[in-house]
């Protein structure tokens, strides 16, 4: 019997995604959230942690950030993510408190793919709402 008759569980199946938060409580719940429901799930706890991942080389499918955060915040990331073109096939969305419709049209110069205020949202919500944003991003 070959190994290749065992099913193929690799990690290569999984959809990788990472969360930028300076919240290592919120990272913490959504790391369970999200590896329970079959992701790969990296965190970082700054823009700066997160920036250098990718620009190491990790390739994320979904990127989720906090706009509010020590140094540069997740929208100028997203711009300098953009500018390097470090994930151009990675879905990216902004996971945050700041829900004010100037916010709002920020992110939406940076062409980011979802908006979501952490607020109003418990995160099987956020978990169903990144798989929508991922699956019309897909298509």
């Amino acid at each position: 019997k070959t190994m290749t008759d065992q099913p193929v569980t690799t990690s290569a199946n999984k959809k990788k995604i990472l969360f930028i938060d300076d919240d290592k409580f919120l990272l913490d719940m959504y790391v369970l959230k999200f590896s329970k429901a079959g992701y790969e799930v990296k965190t970082a706890d700054s823009t700066d942690v997160g920036l250098k991942m990718l620009r190491d080389g990790y390739m994320p499918d979904v990127l989720l950030s906090d706009i509010v955060m020590p140094g540069m915040d997740g929208l100028e990331l997203v711009g300098t993510i953009r500018k390097e073109r470090l994930i151009p096939n990675a879905v990216v969305i902004m996971l945050t408190n700041q829900g004010s419709s100037d916010d709002i049209a920020r992110a939406q110069k940076f062409n980011v793919d979802g908006y979501i205020v952490k607020a109003t949202t418990i995160p099987s919500e956020v978990l169903a709402e990144v798989e929508k944003i991922y699956k019309s991003r897909k298509v």
